[in-house]
């Protein structure tokens, strides 16, 4: 087995001194991104709180139809007389004022049930995504002053209090810029949000993950716009790929970066999951020397099956199975041909008594000749 990449250790001032070994789940975990979006939308409809609109929205009115014989509608009708509103339609949800069409109900079922395995696979898939820059790139962050990725920072780190020194710290690893773009980004949400205690939005900007141990820096972090704190030990599919898109930038502290190796091996609450075959190429392995060394011979003189024939469709087959299928056949030749000969003779003595009969059957004299007159055939 090769070696574990290493990945640099920086300092609290942006310096390297110290490595440590990538932990596994950033280069065995396949990447999908199909399971990362259905558990994501799925666990993302668990933060939702039943709501429904007024079940008397539309309808308070004293309404009702005016029944048939009017050459109207029989849709309910506002009641009085006076006004532009009376006579008009009401209730329907085709009406002005009248409800909506199928109207939203607390009893909906607003949570999903996630399967745990397939969450595991989605949060170790995410954090794979986490250590390919393209991906981090891609889903939009400043990572040009990033020295290596995936970002560590040593355990000093946790002891820091202040938010100034935090923000000396991410200066120092090349990551403000990143957080400068979140600040940049907050707006004021379009719609209804706005009154809805979301008034704001903003873009997500780096997952500051630490351990328990840790003794101040989460708090210290978490007032920067666009960053989220997380640890190790409960780390959040939805922080990890927010939206369901791979690649968020993560600061690991040295310690939590270690603790991913005891929590995803074969003792661990999740085994990462492994191809079936480490090598795809199938032609190469048949022909290794290794496996051509144990396999067995060929076969000499190995017989391949003949191609079965249809007896009733090919003489020499039938031959085969019935030596007199021949004799049988000339035979009834013979018999059709002889049948056909009497055939023609009969046919040939039938026409020859038709023209006696049709020669002896005509009458002549002057009575017929008379006769032909009278018809006047002539």
């Amino acid at each position: 087995m090769s070696a574990r990449p290493l990945v640099s250790v920086q300092d609290l001032d942006g310096s390297s001194k110290d490595q440590i070994a990538l932990p596994l789940v950033f280069s065995k975990t396949p990447l999908r991104p199909d399971v990362v979006r259905v558990v994501h939308t799925n666990m993302r409809k668990n933060h939702m709180q039943a709501h429904a609109v007024n079940e008397n929205a539309g309808t308070q009115t004293a309404a009702a139809s005016w029944g048939t014989g009017r050459a109207v509608s029989r849709i309910p009708r506002v009641p009085g007389g006076g006004t532009h509103r009376c006579g008009q339609g009401a209730y329907g949800n085709m009406c002005r004022g009248g409800h909506m069409f199928s109207p939203m109900k607390t009893w909906r079922r607003w949570h999903r049930k996630v399967n745990l395995k397939e969450k595991r696979l989605a949060v170790a898939s995410a954090l794979a995504a986490s250590a390919v820059p393209s991906l981090v790139m891609a889903r939009g962050h400043v990572v040009d002053e990033v020295a290596e990725i995936p970002l560590v920072v040593s355990d000093a780190a946790q002891t820091i209090t202040k938010t100034n020194k935090a923000v000396d710290l991410l200066k120092s690893i090349g990551v403000y810029a990143d957080i400068a773009k979140s600040a940049k980004s907050k707006n004021i949400r379009r719609g209804k949000g706005k009154m809805r205690n979301r008034r704001y939005t903003c873009r997500k900007g780096p997952l500051v993950v630490v351990t328990s141990a840790d003794q101040g820096l989460a708090k210290s972090v978490r007032n920067l716009p666009g960053v989220d704190v997380a640890n190790v030990e409960r780390l959040n599919l939805l922080d990890l790929a927010p939206g369901g898109h791979l690649g968020r930038l993560c600061i690991w502290t040295k310690s939590a970066f270690a603790a991913l190796d005891s929590m995803y091996s074969g003792d661990g609450k999740f085994a990462l999951p492994e191809n079936v075959m480490t090598n795809a190429d199938l032609s190469r392995l048949i022909n290794s020397d290794e496996i051509q060394s144990v396999v067995n011979a060929p076969k000499a003189g190995a017989k391949s099956a003949a191609f079965k024939k249809n007896p009733l469709k090919n003489a020499p087959a039938m031959g085969r199975l019935n030596p007199y299928a021949k004799t049988a056949k000339a035979l009834a030749a013979k018999k059709t041909k002889a049948k056909k000969t009497t055939d023609k003779k009969t046919k040939e003595i039938g026409k020859k008594f038709f023209e006696q009969i049709s020669r002896e059957s005509e009458f002549g004299g002057d009575d017929f000749e008379a006769f032909q007159g009278w018809l006047g055939s002539n």
